[in-house]
């Protein structure tokens, strides 16, 4: 058999609007949890360290109005340079676009009985300008942009009545755009919700003693929004495709030893599959229920609940892919390491980018066949990445081979997946366009194809320079993955 890419495959990339759009108080858009993010600059940018979100943080941020040491409340200034930015995504050859909207711009109050037109026509303008260039706009509906007058007003994802309030503003968008956007994702990377509660679900942690029922809680409100979403995307158009998302952390034994693969197997439960059993199969797995009954966690379902997750399940399974660990019973002596979100044990057998994040193209392989094995569904790389240090030179040029050799060496273990059988059907690589660091709210660490020139305090020209990966990603799209030299 040929390795090669279907004919139609969605190449791509991803954005978010809390990192990117910027214009936070602009067009009627009120505070979400990324623009109370602050961060403290040591050295100009050595040492960033993030403040945790409190209710006294929210409070010092709504007394800000500058952005410099708030840097999502700038971004990039897409909300400005949308046209310049998508035009450049259109010269590389992009086939789909993820971006995300926000909530806080669509209903500013959180309960707004109408929609705010000034955001709508702004995502007008930006699906149109992607559909001008033939490309398919992806529509993240939640990620991670949290509007504070939900946590204000109603405790965040803890309250119930946020599945209503998600579910009118989910149909105000497939109303809007059910002739324009085809793919619909629910919630970014919902598995973050047990360690980012304030960003994803707005449940300040305040030494609750049930604080992580707190948050299953609020999962279970957003498996139940996102089922009612999907079928109301359906109805609406029923050519809609809706995925779920989960950030997907990738870990092997450490050993061969079987309380090694032991630990393995429950990490993989505990921090992926229990999420996605939801979303994919439509009922909590037997490890879910387990975990929450060692937990001392009762969730209150209402009686047609679970009714509404079997019968409204993810059309396709999307994740995000940076990197692997490794799970051990006797973790003592292991070495950490940084990671997405939570530090890691090292595996000796992999290098790392300067953030300390494991580099493992091989891993891509391995949970692609891991996920369609078990689920069955499409599969969808909907972030993949590197965050670097690029350094703009005189000429304009930015020499970046090794974010050419991380997405290369990535690109062909998906091509090996495709080759085992996956259904593989889109990639969208994360920050093509250089974007405010989710984890860090840094602007150095950069993963785009385009450099912006703007420094971690909003200094700079803002003008976009093209690296030498926007041109190797240009030949890459052209040749549908056939030629992945430089």
């Amino acid at each position: 058999m040929k390795k090669e890419f279907p004919e139609n495959f969605l190449w791509g990339g991803a954005i978010a609007a809390c990192q990117a759009e910027g214009a936070w108080n602009l067009g009627g858009k009120t505070l979400t949890v990324p623009d109370t993010m602050k961060y403290v600059d040591i050295d100009r940018g050595k040492a960033l360290k993030q403040i945790h979100v409190t209710r006294e943080s929210i409070e010092e941020a709504k007394k800000e109005s500058d952005a410099t040491y708030y840097p999502k409340r700038r971004g990039i200034d897409f909300y400005h340079t949308y046209k310049e930015d998508i035009a450049l995504l259109h010269e590389m050859g992009f086939k789909v676009f993820r971006f995300s909207v926000s909530w806080a711009r669509v209903f500013p109050n959180g309960n707004d009985s109408t929609p705010n037109e000034k955001a709508l026509e702004y995502y007008d303008k930006v699906v149109e300008e992607c559909l001008k260039y033939g490309i398919e706009p992806l529509v993240t509906i939640s990620h991670f942009d949290m509007p504070i007058v939900l946590i204000e007003k109603f405790g965040g994802w803890y309250n119930r009545e946020l599945i209503d309030l998600y579910v009118k503003y989910s149909k105000v968008l497939f109303e809007r755009y059910k002739d324009k956007v085809k793919h619909w994702i629910t919630f970014n990377e919902i598995n973050m919700s047990i360690k980012a509660g304030p960003k994803t679900l707005g449940i300040l942690n305040e030494n609750q003693e049930n604080y992580e029922e707190m948050l299953l809680q609020g999962l279970h409100h957003q498996y139940v929004a996102a089922s009612l979403a999907t079928k109301y995307a359906h109805e609406i158009s029923p050519e809609s495709k809706v995925g779920c998302m989960v950030a997907y952390f990738t870990t092997y034994p450490h050993t061969c030893a079987p309380e090694d693969a032991l630990a393995m197997q429950k990490d993989d439960q505990l921090r992926n599959l229990m999420y996605l059993d939801i979303q994919a199969k439509g009922q909590y797995s037997y490890f879910a229920k387990k975990y929450m009954k060692e937990k001392n966690v009762t969730l209150k379902v209402l009686e047609n609940d679970l009714e509404i997750l079997k019968a409204y399940t993810a059309d396709f399974i999307g994740f995000s892919y940076y990197m692997s660990m490794i799970s051990s019973a006797n973790s003592e002596n292991l070495e950490l390491t940084s990671g997405n979100v939570i530090n890691v044990l090292k595996n000796p057998y992999l290098e790392a980018n300067e953030w300390g994040w494991q580099i493992d193209p091989t891993g891509l392989r391995y949970t692609l066949n891991h996920l369609y094995d078990r689920y069955q569904k499409p599969l969808f790389i909907l972030e993949n990445g590197t965050g670097a240090l690029d350094k703009l030179n005189e000429d304009g040029s930015v020499h970046d081979d090794y974010r050419i050799a991380y997405l290369s060496e990535h690109i062909k273990q998906m091509k090996e997946a495709i080759n085992d059988g996956v259904d593989l059907y889109g990639y969208t690589m994360w920050g093509p366009i250089d974007i405010i660091s989710s984890s860090t709210s840094e602007m150095k660490k950069r993963y785009g194809f385009i450099f912006v020139d703007q420094d971690d305090l909003g200094e700079g020209s803002k003008k976009r320079y093209k690296k030498d990966s926007f041109y190797w990603y240009k030949n890459v799209i052209a040749t549908n993955g056939r030629d992945l030299e430089k």
